[in-house]
């Protein structure tokens, strides 16, 4: 069991770098199409024909790390101005 969670920290930790290249156009359009995402999983939920009842947890969770690193861009880009 110690091996799946290695492993998965392996997965986190490289869905944030590759992340974390993208611009801020590229993650603004991430973020738009992860919530539109959202927005269809939860309607499938509503009207009970969602399949992957866990991809809703993905999902906004992989939206909240664009937002962070989204927010970073900024931070960053208001901090050198």
């Amino acid at each position: 069991m110690a091996s799946k969670t290695k492993a998965s920290a392996k997965t986190k930790s490289s869905k944030g770098k590759d992340i974390k290249e993208l611009s801020v156009k590229e993650l603004e359009n991430k973020l738009r199409d992860l919530k539109e995402e959202g927005f269809n999983l939860r309607l499938q939920k509503a009207t009970g024909t969602l399949e992957n009842s866990a991809r809703i947890r993905t999902v906004r969770r992989e939206a909240a790390r664009v937002q962070t690193v989204l927010s970073e861009h900024r931070n960053k880009a208001k901090a050198e101005a």
